[in-house]
């Protein structure tokens, strides 16, 4: 009954959220001159420094490589960046927590809100270079992509619920965590294939959840396959615990808000 009517609440500040979300996208590049090209140019200046070091430097054997990375590269880049801005999206706005009545968990569905219409501009250019490269895409299995995109989200925002509520405690998270992420790009399949995990670890490995996540997006996009039914459920398995596991702790936390701010 208490997360039923929080939903209800949420829903009925939704002008709010759509707010702080044109804010953060307007202003995310203010003042710069390039301006809102740079969410086009952030993911492509990537692209070009991962190539350039796993393609001809640290060659490897995967075919058209730049492919094969860019498209496990920008739902990566909106995962991070979403769980270390979202850290402090309750630290930053102390003073209209401490000012106004609002649902906090409208800060952080905000900040995951803001980065994830992010990943769908850069979207465009990841289908606008499979198209003009001629690699094609398969209509059949792009049906698939908003499906694990909308997982993507669910799982993001129960770990940004969670890190958030916990920042406001434990100030050094936020610290800890640009380095737990770097590291957790390493452990997750953006710059190698599954294939090359030994056998032995492939059940360590497949604990993370991004792991699941990152081989849809893959398969949709670069094998041009519907994903195995199986890795979806495991995608929206984890994607619905940590929600839900998050949004239980940030109510539970947010109490103490007030203080500790």
């Amino acid at each position: 009954m208490h997360i039923v009517l929080k939903i209800r609440e949420l829903v009925l500040y939704r002008e709010m959220i759509y707010s702080l979300v044109r804010r953060d996208l307007k202003g995310r590049y203010k003042g710069s001159v390039l301006g809102f090209l740079w969410t086009f140019l952030n993911p492509l200046f990537q692209l070009m420094v991962y190539t350039l070091v796993f393609s001809v430097i640290m060659k490897n054997n995967i075919e058209k490589y730049y492919l094969f990375l860019f498209v496990a590269l920008v739902p990566w880049m909106f995962f991070s960046a979403a769980l270390n801005t979202g850290s402090t999206c309750i630290l930053g706005q102390s003073d209209m927590i401490n000012k106004i009545y609002f649902p906090r968990e409208i800060l952080p569905i905000a900040n995951v809100t803001s980065g994830f219409v992010n990943m769908l501009l850069s979207f465009l250019v990841v289908l606008g270079i499979l198209i003009i490269s001629g690699f094609g895409l398969n209509i059949q299995a792009l049906l698939y992509l908003p499906m694990i995109m909308v997982i993507e989200f669910i799982l993001t925002l129960g770990l940004v619920f969670l890190v958030s509520s916990i920042t406001v405690y434990l100030r050094d998270l936020s610290y800890i965590l640009t380095i737990i992420t770097m590291a957790w790009q390493f452990l997750t399949p953006v710059m190698y294939s599954s294939e090359d995990v030994p056998r032995e670890l492939l059940p360590i490995f497949n604990l993370n959840p991004m792991t699941a996540i990152t081989e849809a997006y893959r398969d949709i996009l670069y094998y041009k396959a519907i994903p195995e039914m199986g890795t979806l459920c495991q995608a929206l398995v984890y994607g619905i615990v940590f929600l839900v596991l998050g949004f239980v702790i940030f109510d539970k936390l947010q109490r103490g808000f007030a203080e500790e701010l």
